[in-house]
């Protein structure tokens, strides 16, 4: 579990420098991510790092902000709204007070689970996870979420092989992608074939000529977690099977999401 939480702490700890250098307009700049502004961004990771926390720690706390999350998203449909009323749920009064809470609240979070069994049942707001999936989960989050601010400030994100995280859940959630659109998923798995950021190999299904992903882990996380759409990444798809997921790919819970429209989150 400790790497899994380090990778966390090293996540966080990145994109905090990011808002370091945020000006106080900056942090109510709206984002190309659903307009969302990096104040809604870090009250999104907030909540649901408090969350996580009550789920483990406070399980009378996580049913009540359990009827509250599912009242919101049944009321609610646009996203930036649902997401406004998360950050009025933490009753907040500055981005500085936000920030600290986030990081203290993060922190907390990553010291209760790196000392849990991994294979621990966590009740979330869907289907229980396991404690090590639930952290890899967060990262995700942290990472994808991130991206909207790096995107803002137009700054060059350094990779690391930690994203392999993500990459594992995106291959995972091939089936979850087709189940939550309710469409048939497919027989055949796609061949997936990533170069991680230091150089090395990774692969995952069986290999075969007919459906194939091949191309940088970055590319490929940031279609499965919908930063790109995959005709603005370098990723080479084949196969009608692969090029159809790669266009729906989604590896976190909630609705039916689409990706961005091509040019409008580049590089």
């Amino acid at each position: 579990m400790k790497t899994i939480t380090n990778d966390i702490r090293q996540e966080v700890a990145e994109l905090n420098s990011l808002l370091n250098n945020l000006s106080t307009e900056q942090w109510e700049t709206n984002t190309t991510f659903k307009d969302w502004t990096p104040i809604i961004v870090i009250s999104h990771l907030c909540y649901f790092d408090l969350m996580t926390l009550y789920s483990i720690n406070d399980s009378d706390k996580f049913a009540s902000e359990g009827q509250f999350i599912m009242k919101t998203f049944s009321t609610i449909e646009n996203s930036l709204a649902r997401a406004a009323v998360v950050k009025e749920r933490l009753n907040i009064k500055d981005h500085h007070d936000l920030k600290d809470l986030w990081l203290s609240t993060n922190d907390k979070m990553c010291s209760v689970f790196e000392k849990v069994d991994p294979k621990l049942r966590c009740q979330w707001f869907g289907p229980d996870m396991g404690a090590r999936m639930f952290m890899t989960a967060r990262y995700m989050e942290t990472w994808s979420h991130g991206q909207e601010i790096y995107d803002l400030v137009k700054r060059k994100r350094l990779y690391t092989d930690s994203i392999k995280n993500i990459a594992d859940i995106g291959v995972k959630t091939f089936d979850w992608t087709y189940i939550n659109r309710k469409l048939d998923v497919p027989f055949e798995k796609p061949f997936v074939s990533l170069t991680s950021p230091s150089g090395e190999q990774w692969q995952w299904n069986d290999e075969n000529s007919n459906n194939t992903v091949i191309g940088q882990a970055s590319d490929f996380c940031h279609v499965v977690t919908q930063n790109r759409n995959i005709a603005d990444t370098k990723l080479m798809i084949h196969g009608d099977v692969a090029k159809h997921w790669m266009s729906i790919a989604q590896c976190f819970a909630g609705d039916p999401e689409s990706p961005p429209d091509t040019g409008i989150r580049v590089s």
